[in-house]
Formats: structure tokens, sequence, C-alpha cells
């Protein structure tokens, strides 16, 4: 499958101003070449764009653009070619049937990336870069994209990978021919720094990791309290649209309401959930269900309370189920009386109606779940589960290194774990990702990326 030629729809189906068609293989220029008035496509300069018609039997299709480029420089390194049609899926499909029936097979998801990481031009961290700049939905989560793909996170993982294949070597030197005067003699004394070293480099990286994934994920928030709260008016002004039916009528929402807000570069995936509250009504039981299965799922609660009206036996339920969750207490209607009678931990007032105190409300919640300053330009972030969990491995590697070495075993014993460590930060990278591991990963991807 490898050497076959490939094409897909690069861009959304729909009506639009442009499609366009990618297509990627060997035989790249015998496929498409046939369908093209224009210029010889195997004789123009790579990096070129060209203007003519696609045709069907010398049956003018489309008046397009084609673009060339030749290996090893293009995204895919193989010989691509990328039509730019006019917009509209019955013109992008007609094309892509032109082009299997030439020759070319429909691309799998993620096959243009994955033939870019198997040809080597893109490491591991590089391929799910893309997929997270596709994804991105602030600029924190675009910036940590983009220092993926220009292989930031490469760069880092090769440089702690140099520095344990130095320390391999040197062993496996010394217990081999400990006669060379010219090699660092080692024991287990001198081999602990070096290891604690890495492993402290290693810590670094994986203390701010938690604030990669967030960047990269986001924040599964769930909205909750009782009915005519004010819970669909704070997603509402979170939104920053009219996205859930406001009313003061009890039990308005009787399903869950989502939505993404974007916080400080902090993206919240917010979940408004029906009122919770003792109820006969058998379709706002069903969303009372839901809602407790958000709550267990959540990463953060948004806890909200009714600052005009008393302390409820609902209100105290609710905080019970949630004291051991991330929570912030939200007292909504400040700009009416105050009834509520009770002070809460880690709370913010605010008035959904006049958004007073939102901005507060934002900038706790971003202090809750960043660990401190967020620099991109000074830390290596990691992105995503697959990477932590790898480094972590890496860690638990030298972890086990120092004891051996502490426990005055032969080098060749601490030789095994740094060839541990090596190994699992060499997964991060996909030095030694299995095809399982692979698909899963592509199988995310879009059509034509």
């Amino acid at each position: 499958m490898q050497n076959d030629t490939i094409a897909a729809i690069a861009t959304a189906l729909g009506e639009s101003a442009v499609n366009v068609i990618r297509v990627s293989g060997s035989d790249v220029f015998d496929i498409v070449g046939p369908l093209f008035k224009g210029p010889v496509l195997h004789s123009v300069p790579a990096n070129t764009i060209h203007y003519g018609f696609i045709v069907d039997q010398d049956k003018p299709i489309d008046e397009v653009l084609v673009s060339v480029f030749k290996a090893p420089k293009s995204f895919t390194a193989e010989d691509t070619v990328e039509i730019s049609c006019h917009g509209g899926p019955y013109i992008a499909n007609r094309i892509i049937s032109l082009l299997i029936a030439q020759g070319a097979r429909q691309a799998e998801r993620g096959e243009f990336t994955e033939r870019a990481f198997l040809n080597g031009r893109i490491d591991l961290t590089q391929a799910e870069s893309v997929l997270d700049m596709i994804e991105a939905r602030s600029s924190l989560s675009l910036t940590l994209a983009n220092k993926g793909l220009r292989g930031d996170i490469h760069q880092a993982v090769e440089t702690l990978r140099d520095d344990l294949l130095n320390l391999i070597a040197n062993i496996e030197v010394n217990i081999d021919y400990p006669e060379y005067d010219d090699v660092e003699m080692l024991n287990a004394d001198l081999v602990q720094p070096k290891a604690q070293a890495l492993l402290k480099t290693i810590q670094r990286i994986l203390s701010r990791a938690e604030d990669g994934r967030i960047i990269r994920d986001g924040v599964k928030t769930a909205i909750i309290g009782r009915p005519n709260v004010g819970k669909s008016s704070l997603l509402n002004v979170l939104l920053k649209e009219d996205r859930a039916i406001v009313t003061n009528i009890h039990g308005t929402t009787r399903d869950t309401i989502e939505g993404t807000a974007n916080i400080g570069g902090l993206s919240l995936h917010l979940i408004d959930t029906a009122g919770i509250r003792e109820s006969q009504d058998i379709i706002e039981q069903i969303g009372i269900k839901r809602a407790k299965k958000v709550i267990e799922e959540a990463e953060l609660i948004l806890f909200v309370l009714n600052n005009n009206e008393p302390l409820t036996d609902d209100d105290r339920q609710l905080l019970t189920l949630t004291q051991n969750k991330k929570r912030i207490v939200i007292i909504n209607k400040i700009d009416l009386e105050s009834k509520i009678g009770v002070e809460f931990e880690n709370s913010v007032a605010i008035s959904a109606l006049t958004k007073r105190g939102i901005d507060l409300l934002e900038k706790r919640i971003k202090a809750m779940f960043f660990s401190g300053e967020i620099d991109l330009d000074e830390y290596t972030y990691l992105s995503n589960t697959r990477q932590i969990g790898a480094m972590h491995a890496a860690a638990k590697a030298l972890e086990d290194a120092l004891l051996t070495a502490k426990s005055a075993m032969p080098l060749d014993m601490i030789a095994v774990d740094f060839k541990a460590a090596y190994d699992a930060l060499g997964e991060i990278i996909g030095e030694s990702s299995d095809t399982a591991l692979l698909d899963t990963l592509f199988s995310k991807f879009c059509l034509g990326k």
C-alpha cells in the first residue's frame, strides 16, 4: 500500500469558493497528466503552479490550478500534485472518480501525514502536532502545536537519548575493553550524578506536562445547580452567545447543552446540565440522571447558587456530591438582595445578568489549572497522554538505574535500565512504534491530511 498513489479531497465538502484535491505517490504524474489539459506535468519545475482544465476524454470538467511538488521536497516526501478546483461536492467527487479510474487509490484517514512520517520527513510528535493544529481552539493550543511541528519536542527527546546513548556506550566499553586508556573509567558512583542530571531534566519536563495536556485538550467543565439559579445565563456569558434558552420557569433546561469557551488561552468544554432537584417529571428525571453522569466525568465543576435565596437541602446535597471534585462555587445574582447567608471556600460572586465578576471567575479558573506562568518559549511541553506516559516510563527506568547503582550492582545491570529509558524516549518520537499504534493515531485525522 505504501507504493500506491493515493488521492483525497483535502478541503471540507460543501459549497465553497475552492476545493483542493491532493494526490501523492510515485505514479502521480502518469495519473494526473492525462486528465490535465495544460503544461506537461512531468516537465514542469518543482514548487510551481499551472493553469489548465481537468478533462474527461477531452471534455472539460473544471478550470483548475495544479500545484506540483517533487520528491523529496513535498509534505509526504513523494511526488505530489494538488488540484485546486471550484468548490462544491459534485466537481470534487467527479475529479476523484477520474483519478481512481486512472489508477489512484482513495486515501485513508491521515494517510498523507502517515507517509510523511514513514518516509522520515517528520517524527511522531510532529505528526501529532499536525492534528493538534487542525483542532486548535485557542492561541495557546495553536502555539503549542506549532512548537511541536517545528520539532521542539523531537529536539528535547533526542538530546536526552544522545546523553543516554553516550552513557550506555561508555559502560559497554568499560566492560568489554577495560584496557583502553582514552575511555572514561566508570563505576556505579560515577554513573549516579549523570543519571540524576538526566532524571532531573525529565522531571522538569513532566512537571509542565499537565499544563501541556490542558492547553491541547481543554477542560471538561460541568455547570450544575438547582433549577433557575442562572446556569444557562452563565453558559451564555462564557460562550459570548445565546446558546441556552433562559427563562424564569423552573426546569427549562431538561438536557445537557454544550459549547466551548476560550478563557485566556484555556479551552473550557462547557456542559450546562439540567437543574438537579427532586422531580416527578419523567423527562426531567432523565435530564437529572444525565447531569449526575456529567458531574462524575467532569474535570471542573462550576456550582451555581442563587444569592437571592437561602441555601436549600438540594444545594447541600450537591455540595456533598461535588466536595471531592475540583470546584468553584459561584454565587450568582449579586445584583439582587443577598439571602444565602453562607460563605464558601473557593467561591466567586457574580451577576450573569450584568456580567459583574465574570473577569474574576475567568482568572480563578485559569489559576486552578495552570501550575504557574505559561512560557511556551522557555519550556518544552508534552501535548498528549501517549507522550506523557512514555516520558514517565523513561523517568521510572532512570530511577531504577539509580537504585541499581546505589546497590553497588555491576555496570551491565545499570546499562539495562539506561537502555529501557532510551527505548521509552524512542517511543515518543516514533522510533519503536508498532503498527497498531500508528493505525490508531492516524485514524483520528480527516481525509486528505
